[in-house]
């Protein structure tokens, strides 16, 4: 089985920046992608970027320019650092990343972080 930290969330002000990381864990053989989602209050989940395991990264239209995503390799974790914050960005933010363990690949998500950007 493999398990996603996600840590770096938290309250920042309207332009302010935030580093979110998502740790995985476990017996992992192999990584395929790893990414961000977000959902808002009232809102379906939306994909926010995603980074291949060639390091192909995708962004939504919202957050390009803004937000780069990056990961490890080696600490199985990846990375999305969020600039130039505005309060639409606000939303619980999960992880997701596709493993083989043994098994798979399967999807697991991570337990969501809060990003707070006040006006």
């Amino acid at each position: 089985q493999v398990q996603l930290v996600e840590s770096g969330g938290g309250l920042v002000q309207a332009g302010g920046s935030l580093r979110l990381s998502c740790a995985a864990s476990g017996t992992i053989i192999n990584t395929w992608a790893m990414g961000y989602y977000r959902q808002a209050p009232g809102n379906q989940r939306e994909l926010v970027a995603t980074i291949s395991n060639f390091d192909v990264t995708n962004y939504a239209d919202s957050v390009k320019g803004r937000f780069t995503i990056s990961r490890d390799n080696a600490k199985n974790t990846v990375y999305l650092q969020m600039n130039s914050l505005k309060p639409e960005d606000t939303a619980v933010y999960y992880c997701k990343g596709t493993f083989q363990w043994g098994a798979g690949p399967f999807d697991y998500w991570g337990q969501g972080t809060q990003v707070t950007v006040s006006s």
